[in-house]
């Protein structure tokens, strides 16, 4: 069997973790993307297939303060935003969703940003 690649294995990895998690219109899923230079976060009622909130460092509101947008302190303020912008739509409760990376770093700096602005999971 061929060796897969890291793109290949974080694929399979938030496949796998895919068929678990899922999100609700009561408690949707936050769903992250890290990709080398930005981060993405999405808020997303799965039922619907519907996007309810969306932050990325690539934000006009985000892009003109941020030094880099590649570390953990550009990723703790995407989770901040999309905290923010989910509380003001009336979204407290998220399920979570790394997108098949580890729990370390700048996705871990995402989620203690959601947290601190608000949202529960």
């Amino acid at each position: 069997m061929a060796r897969l690649t890291r793109v290949e294995g974080r694929k399979r990895r938030h496949l796998r973790l895919r068929r678990k998690v899922k999100g609700t219109p009561e408690r949707p899923r936050l769903s992250v993307y890290r990709s080398l230079k930005h981060m993405y976060a999405q808020i997303i009622d799965d039922t619907r297939g519907h996007t309810l909130v969306a932050a990325s460092t690539l934000d006009p509101e985000l892009r003109g303060r941020l030094e880099r947008t590649g570390d953990k302190e550009a990723a703790r303020e995407v989770g901040r935003l999309i905290g923010q912008r989910a509380i003001s739509k009336g979204i407290t409760k998220v399920v979570f969703d790394r997108g098949g990376n580890l729990y370390h770093g700048r996705v871990a700096a995402l989620a203690e940003g959601a947290r601190e602005a608000g949202l529960e999971f």
